[in-house]
């Protein structure tokens, strides 16, 4: 099983395809994102790497962590697992109930 790196720094310009050309130095990549805004499509300057092996994580870690891209240091560390989302909306926080509402004008 590989392991999952999180890169923060990225040049807003960098293509998933340079991400994997830079970590291919230090191993076997398995996978590269970049994450970008879900509306504009712009990067939002980070993304993430799987690399085949701890090791060779590791190894990318040292090598990368704090180096130059694009003009921008590069943060270079173990992805956290993503936590739970919860919510989703859809609940009335004005105090409306079955009346119309919680000011003291809607009174029946």
């Amino acid at each position: 099983m590989g392991s999952k790196l999180y890169v923060g720094g990225l040049p807003y310009s960098a293509t998933e395809s340079e991400l994997n050309t830079l970590f291919a130095e230090h191993g076997t990549v398995e996978s590269t994102r970049i994450v970008a805004d879900k509306f504009t499509g712009q990067s939002r300057g980070f993304g993430f790497v799987e690399m085949s092996t701890a090791e060779e994580a590791k190894a990318a870690i040292s090598a990368l962590n704090g180096s130059q891209m694009g003009g921008r240091a590069l943060t270079v560390n173990e992805a956290k697992p993503m936590e739970p989302r919860f919510g989703g909306g859809g609940g009335r926080s004005d105090g409306g109930g079955r009346f119309g509402g919680g000011n003291s004008r809607n009174r029946y």
